[in-house]
Protein backbone atom coordinates (compact mmCIF):
# COMPACT_ATOMS: atom_id res chain seq x y z
CA UNK A 1 0.00 0.00 0.00
CA UNK A 2 1.38 3.39 -0.97
CA UNK A 3 1.93 6.20 1.53
CA UNK A 4 -0.59 9.03 1.24
CA UNK A 5 0.33 12.71 1.66
CA UNK A 6 -1.40 16.06 1.89
CA UNK A 7 -0.23 19.63 1.42
CA UNK A 8 -1.04 22.60 3.62
CA UNK A 9 -3.34 25.01 1.82
CA UNK A 10 -2.74 27.92 4.22
CA UNK A 11 0.36 30.13 4.02
CA UNK A 12 2.37 30.49 7.21
CA UNK A 13 1.48 27.03 8.57
CA UNK A 14 3.87 24.09 8.93
CA UNK A 15 3.10 20.50 9.95
CA UNK A 16 5.53 18.00 11.46
CA UNK A 17 5.17 14.39 12.60
CA UNK A 18 7.03 12.18 15.03
CA UNK A 19 6.08 8.55 14.43
CA UNK A 20 7.20 5.67 16.67
CA UNK A 21 5.94 2.31 15.40
CA UNK A 22 7.55 0.39 18.27
CA UNK A 23 5.64 2.56 20.73
CA UNK A 24 2.58 2.47 18.53
CA UNK A 25 2.02 6.18 18.94
CA UNK A 26 3.14 9.58 17.77
CA UNK A 27 2.77 13.35 17.73
CA UNK A 28 1.74 15.93 15.16
CA UNK A 29 2.76 19.57 15.61
CA UNK A 30 1.09 22.37 13.66
CA UNK A 31 3.30 25.44 13.93
CA UNK A 32 2.29 28.95 12.89
CA UNK A 33 4.86 31.32 11.39
CA UNK A 34 3.15 34.12 13.33
CA UNK A 35 0.92 33.70 16.41
CA UNK A 36 -2.57 32.75 15.27
CA UNK A 37 -5.93 33.67 16.79
CA UNK A 38 -7.34 30.42 18.17
CA UNK A 39 -10.12 28.82 20.17
CA UNK A 40 -11.52 25.34 20.70
CA UNK A 41 -14.72 23.39 21.26
CA UNK A 42 -14.75 20.22 23.38
CA UNK A 43 -17.87 18.10 22.86
CA UNK A 44 -16.66 14.66 23.91
CA UNK A 45 -17.41 13.34 27.37
CA UNK A 46 -13.85 12.23 28.21
CA UNK A 47 -11.42 14.82 26.80
CA UNK A 48 -7.73 15.26 27.46
CA UNK A 49 -6.01 18.54 26.76
CA UNK A 50 -3.47 21.16 27.74
CA UNK A 51 -3.90 24.94 27.75
CA UNK A 52 -7.55 24.60 26.74
CA UNK A 53 -8.48 27.25 29.30
CA UNK A 54 -6.26 29.68 27.42
CA UNK A 55 -8.65 29.35 24.48
CA UNK A 56 -11.80 30.20 26.45
CA UNK A 57 -13.44 33.44 25.36
CA UNK A 58 -13.06 34.99 28.82
CA UNK A 59 -9.29 34.37 28.80
CA UNK A 60 -7.03 37.29 27.94
CA UNK A 61 -4.62 35.80 25.40
CA UNK A 62 -6.10 35.25 21.95
CA UNK A 63 -3.11 33.98 19.94
CA UNK A 64 -1.03 30.80 20.07
CA UNK A 65 2.22 29.66 18.50
CA UNK A 66 1.32 26.05 17.73
CA UNK A 67 -1.29 23.33 18.21
CA UNK A 68 -0.35 19.76 19.13
CA UNK A 69 -2.24 16.52 18.45
CA UNK A 70 -0.78 13.45 20.15
CA UNK A 71 -1.29 9.88 21.23
CA UNK A 72 -0.50 8.59 24.69
CA UNK A 73 -3.64 9.60 26.56
CA UNK A 74 -2.71 11.70 29.62
CA UNK A 75 0.96 10.72 29.22
CA UNK A 76 0.91 12.29 25.77
CA UNK A 77 0.29 15.73 27.25
CA UNK A 78 4.06 15.92 27.71
CA UNK A 79 4.31 16.45 23.93
CA UNK A 80 3.38 20.12 24.09
CA UNK A 81 6.39 20.67 26.36
CA UNK A 82 8.66 19.35 23.62
CA UNK A 83 7.09 21.61 21.02
CA UNK A 84 7.37 24.49 23.46
CA UNK A 85 11.09 23.75 23.94
CA UNK A 86 11.71 23.87 20.20
CA UNK A 87 9.84 27.15 19.81
CA UNK A 88 11.67 28.67 22.79
CA UNK A 89 14.98 27.81 21.13
CA UNK A 90 13.73 29.74 18.12
CA UNK A 91 12.92 32.80 20.21
CA UNK A 92 9.17 32.31 19.84
CA UNK A 93 6.51 32.98 22.46
CA UNK A 94 4.53 35.50 24.44
CA UNK A 95 6.84 38.08 26.00
CA UNK A 96 6.43 38.08 29.81
CA UNK A 97 8.97 40.54 31.12
CA UNK A 98 12.22 39.34 29.61
CA UNK A 99 11.04 35.74 29.10
CA UNK A 100 9.46 34.24 26.01
CA UNK A 101 6.69 31.72 26.72
CA UNK A 102 5.53 29.74 23.66
CA UNK A 103 1.79 29.07 23.88
CA UNK A 104 0.99 25.54 22.72
CA UNK A 105 -2.49 24.08 23.34
CA UNK A 106 -2.87 20.34 22.86
CA UNK A 107 -5.35 17.48 22.68
CA UNK A 108 -4.65 13.74 22.98
CA UNK A 109 -6.09 10.41 21.87
CA UNK A 110 -6.17 7.15 23.84
CA UNK A 111 -3.92 4.59 22.12
CA UNK A 112 -2.46 2.73 25.12
CA UNK A 113 -3.90 -0.72 24.35
CA UNK A 114 -3.02 -1.11 20.66
CA UNK A 115 -0.14 -3.57 21.15
CA UNK A 116 2.79 -1.17 21.14
CA UNK A 117 5.56 -1.17 23.74
CA UNK A 118 4.34 1.24 26.42
CA UNK A 119 6.90 0.16 29.03
CA UNK A 120 8.91 3.38 28.76
CA UNK A 121 10.19 3.64 32.33
CA UNK A 122 10.03 6.71 34.55
CA UNK A 123 9.31 9.40 31.98
CA UNK A 124 7.14 9.10 28.90
CA UNK A 125 8.73 9.64 25.47
CA UNK A 126 6.21 12.23 24.42
CA UNK A 127 8.24 15.34 25.29
CA UNK A 128 10.98 14.14 22.94
CA UNK A 129 8.42 13.16 20.31
CA UNK A 130 6.91 16.64 20.54
CA UNK A 131 10.31 18.22 20.04
CA UNK A 132 10.98 15.98 17.04
CA UNK A 133 7.60 16.82 15.50
CA UNK A 134 8.20 20.55 15.89
CA UNK A 135 11.65 20.28 14.31
CA UNK A 136 10.15 18.26 11.44
CA UNK A 137 7.46 20.85 10.70
CA UNK A 138 7.49 22.00 7.09
CA UNK A 139 5.13 23.89 4.83
CA UNK A 140 5.33 21.06 2.28
CA UNK A 141 3.58 17.68 2.04
CA UNK A 142 3.02 15.66 5.22
CA UNK A 143 2.10 12.00 5.64
CA UNK A 144 -1.43 10.77 6.26
CA UNK A 145 -2.70 7.58 7.86
CA UNK A 146 -0.44 5.77 10.32
CA UNK A 147 1.71 8.81 11.00
CA UNK A 148 2.13 11.36 13.77
CA UNK A 149 -0.86 11.56 16.09
CA UNK A 150 -2.65 8.98 13.94
CA UNK A 151 0.01 6.29 14.42
CA UNK A 152 -1.80 4.31 17.10
CA UNK A 153 -5.34 5.37 16.26
CA UNK A 154 -8.21 2.91 15.84
CA UNK A 155 -11.97 2.96 15.28
CA UNK A 156 -14.81 0.53 15.96
CA UNK A 157 -14.36 -1.08 12.54
CA UNK A 158 -10.92 -0.44 10.96
CA UNK A 159 -7.56 1.18 11.75
CA UNK A 160 -7.75 4.92 12.35
CA UNK A 161 -5.20 7.49 11.29
CA UNK A 162 -4.21 11.09 10.57
CA UNK A 163 -6.23 12.78 7.83
CA UNK A 164 -6.33 16.17 6.17
CA UNK A 165 -8.41 18.08 3.63
CA UNK A 166 -8.42 21.57 2.11
CA UNK A 167 -11.04 23.67 0.34
CA UNK A 168 -11.85 27.28 -0.56
CA UNK A 169 -15.17 28.93 0.28
CA UNK A 170 -17.34 30.56 -2.36
CA UNK A 171 -16.12 33.91 -1.01
CA UNK A 172 -12.44 33.10 -1.40
CA UNK A 173 -11.27 32.06 2.07
CA UNK A 174 -9.11 28.93 2.40
CA UNK A 175 -9.81 26.27 5.01
CA UNK A 176 -7.60 23.35 6.08
CA UNK A 177 -8.56 20.47 8.40
CA UNK A 178 -6.10 18.13 10.12
CA UNK A 179 -7.67 15.32 12.17
CA UNK A 180 -6.48 12.32 14.20
CA UNK A 181 -9.23 9.67 13.97
CA UNK A 182 -9.41 7.42 17.02
CA UNK A 183 -13.15 7.20 17.27
CA UNK A 184 -15.29 5.17 19.64
CA UNK A 185 -17.66 4.77 16.71
CA UNK A 186 -17.20 3.85 13.07
CA UNK A 187 -16.48 5.88 9.92
CA UNK A 188 -18.00 3.10 7.79
CA UNK A 189 -21.60 2.48 6.79
CA UNK A 190 -22.57 -0.84 8.32
CA UNK A 191 -19.79 -3.36 7.78
CA UNK A 192 -18.20 -1.21 5.09
CA UNK A 193 -16.54 -0.45 2.75
CA UNK A 194 -18.49 2.79 2.18
CA UNK A 195 -17.73 5.88 4.25
CA UNK A 196 -20.32 8.05 5.96
CA UNK A 197 -18.34 11.03 4.61
CA UNK A 198 -18.91 9.95 0.99
CA UNK A 199 -21.14 12.91 -0.05
CA UNK A 200 -18.25 15.30 0.62
CA UNK A 201 -15.50 13.37 -1.18
CA UNK A 202 -13.43 15.11 -3.84
CA UNK A 203 -11.52 13.48 -6.69
CA UNK A 204 -11.78 9.95 -5.28
CA UNK A 205 -9.61 10.88 -2.31
CA UNK A 206 -10.89 7.96 -0.22
CA UNK A 207 -11.77 5.42 -2.86
CA UNK A 208 -14.60 7.09 -4.77
CA UNK A 209 -17.15 4.49 -3.66
CA UNK A 210 -20.00 6.85 -2.88
CA UNK A 211 -22.83 5.52 -0.73
CA UNK A 212 -24.35 2.03 -1.08
CA UNK A 213 -27.53 1.64 -3.12
CA UNK A 214 -29.53 1.72 0.09
CA UNK A 215 -28.86 2.20 3.80
CA UNK A 216 -30.60 -0.35 5.99
CA UNK A 217 -31.48 -0.30 9.69
CA UNK A 218 -28.57 -2.69 10.21
CA UNK A 219 -26.20 -0.15 8.65
CA UNK A 220 -27.04 2.44 11.30
CA UNK A 221 -26.98 0.02 14.25
CA UNK A 222 -24.64 0.99 17.08
CA UNK A 223 -21.03 -0.05 16.45
CA UNK A 224 -18.48 0.94 19.11
CA UNK A 225 -15.15 -0.23 20.50
CA UNK A 226 -16.59 -0.87 23.94
CA UNK A 227 -18.16 1.40 26.49
CA UNK A 228 -15.25 1.22 28.94
CA UNK A 229 -12.51 2.12 26.43
CA UNK A 230 -11.73 5.82 25.99
CA UNK A 231 -11.57 7.08 22.42
CA UNK A 232 -11.60 10.36 20.59
CA UNK A 233 -11.33 12.26 17.36
CA UNK A 234 -9.27 15.42 17.67
CA UNK A 235 -8.38 18.00 15.09
CA UNK A 236 -7.74 21.51 13.94
CA UNK A 237 -9.33 23.67 11.26
CA UNK A 238 -7.27 26.58 9.98
CA UNK A 239 -8.35 29.49 7.81
CA UNK A 240 -6.55 32.35 6.12
CA UNK A 241 -9.39 34.67 7.16
CA UNK A 242 -8.85 37.32 9.80
CA UNK A 243 -11.04 36.18 12.71
CA UNK A 244 -11.63 37.34 16.24
CA UNK A 245 -11.44 34.86 19.09
CA UNK A 246 -15.26 34.56 19.33
CA UNK A 247 -15.41 33.93 15.58
CA UNK A 248 -12.74 31.22 15.96
CA UNK A 249 -14.84 29.65 18.70
CA UNK A 250 -17.86 29.52 16.40
CA UNK A 251 -15.67 27.97 13.71
CA UNK A 252 -14.51 25.25 16.12
CA UNK A 253 -18.12 24.47 17.02
CA UNK A 254 -19.16 24.24 13.37
CA UNK A 255 -16.16 22.01 12.62
CA UNK A 256 -17.66 19.39 14.93
CA UNK A 257 -20.51 19.02 12.42
CA UNK A 258 -18.01 17.32 10.12
CA UNK A 259 -17.18 14.80 12.84
CA UNK A 260 -20.85 14.02 13.35
CA UNK A 261 -21.28 13.51 9.59
CA UNK A 262 -18.30 11.16 9.29
CA UNK A 263 -18.41 9.01 12.46
CA UNK A 264 -21.36 7.24 14.10
CA UNK A 265 -21.74 7.76 16.99
CA UNK A 266 -19.84 10.95 17.83
CA UNK A 267 -19.47 12.98 21.03
CA UNK A 268 -20.16 9.94 23.21
CA UNK A 269 -19.54 9.75 26.98
CA UNK A 270 -16.14 8.06 26.49
CA UNK A 271 -15.12 10.15 23.47
CA UNK A 272 -12.83 13.12 24.01
CA UNK A 273 -13.83 14.84 20.77
CA UNK A 274 -12.01 18.18 20.58
CA UNK A 275 -11.73 20.62 17.69
CA UNK A 276 -9.38 23.58 17.56
CA UNK A 277 -9.86 26.49 15.17
CA UNK A 278 -7.14 28.93 14.17
CA UNK A 279 -7.03 32.03 11.98
CA UNK A 280 -3.57 32.08 10.45
CA UNK A 281 -4.18 34.76 7.83
CA UNK A 282 -5.23 38.33 7.30
CA UNK A 283 -7.92 38.16 4.61
CA UNK A 284 -10.81 40.24 5.98
CA UNK A 285 -14.43 39.15 6.17
CA UNK A 286 -16.36 41.45 3.85
CA UNK A 287 -19.60 40.29 5.47
CA UNK A 288 -18.83 38.79 8.91
CA UNK A 289 -21.99 36.70 9.24
CA UNK A 290 -22.11 35.44 5.67
CA UNK A 291 -18.38 34.76 5.35
CA UNK A 292 -18.04 33.04 8.72
CA UNK A 293 -21.03 30.85 7.89
CA UNK A 294 -19.32 29.79 4.66
CA UNK A 295 -16.00 29.17 6.41
CA UNK A 296 -17.71 27.05 9.07
CA UNK A 297 -19.65 25.03 6.51
CA UNK A 298 -16.48 24.45 4.48
CA UNK A 299 -14.60 23.49 7.65
CA UNK A 300 -17.23 20.89 8.56
CA UNK A 301 -16.97 19.32 5.11
CA UNK A 302 -13.16 19.35 5.31
CA UNK A 303 -13.29 17.62 8.71
CA UNK A 304 -15.57 14.91 7.31
CA UNK A 305 -13.24 14.39 4.35
CA UNK A 306 -10.16 14.41 6.58
CA UNK A 307 -11.65 11.69 8.79
CA UNK A 308 -12.31 9.41 5.84
CA UNK A 309 -8.90 10.19 4.30
CA UNK A 310 -7.12 9.37 7.56
CA UNK A 311 -8.82 5.98 7.73
CA UNK A 312 -8.37 5.27 4.01
CA UNK A 313 -4.64 6.08 4.21
CA UNK A 314 -3.94 4.09 7.38
CA UNK A 315 -1.87 0.92 7.53
CA UNK A 316 -2.17 -1.69 10.28
CA UNK A 317 0.42 -1.53 13.05
CA UNK A 318 3.18 -4.17 12.74
CA UNK A 319 2.05 -6.31 15.67
CA UNK A 320 0.24 -9.64 15.97
CA UNK A 321 -3.55 -9.23 16.03
CA UNK A 322 -3.33 -5.52 15.18
CA UNK A 323 -6.55 -3.95 13.96
CA UNK A 324 -6.74 -4.35 10.16
CA UNK A 325 -6.78 -1.29 7.95
CA UNK A 326 -9.49 -0.38 5.46
CA UNK A 327 -7.24 -1.68 2.68
CA UNK A 328 -6.58 -4.94 4.55
CA UNK A 329 -10.31 -5.61 4.74
CA UNK A 330 -11.55 -4.33 1.41
CA UNK A 331 -8.58 -4.27 -0.98
CA UNK A 332 -6.22 -6.98 0.28
CA UNK A 333 -2.91 -7.16 -1.50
Amino acid sequence: MKQHYSCIGIAGVAVGHATDLRLGSGVTAIVFAEPAVASAAVLGGAPGGRELGLLDLESTIDRVDAIVLAGGSAFGLDAAGGVQAALREDGRGFLAGTVRVPLVPQAIIFDLVNGGDKDWGRHSPYRDLGYTAARAAVAGPFALGTAGAGTGASTASVKGGLGAAHATTMFGHSVQAIVAVNALGTPLIGGGPHFWAAPFERDGEFGGLGWPAQITPSDVALRIKGLAQPATTIGLVITDAALTKPQAKRLAIMAHDGLARAVLPAHAPMDGDTMFAAAAGSIPLSDPVRDLTAIGDTAAQCVARAIARGVFAAAALPYPNAQPSWHDRFRPG
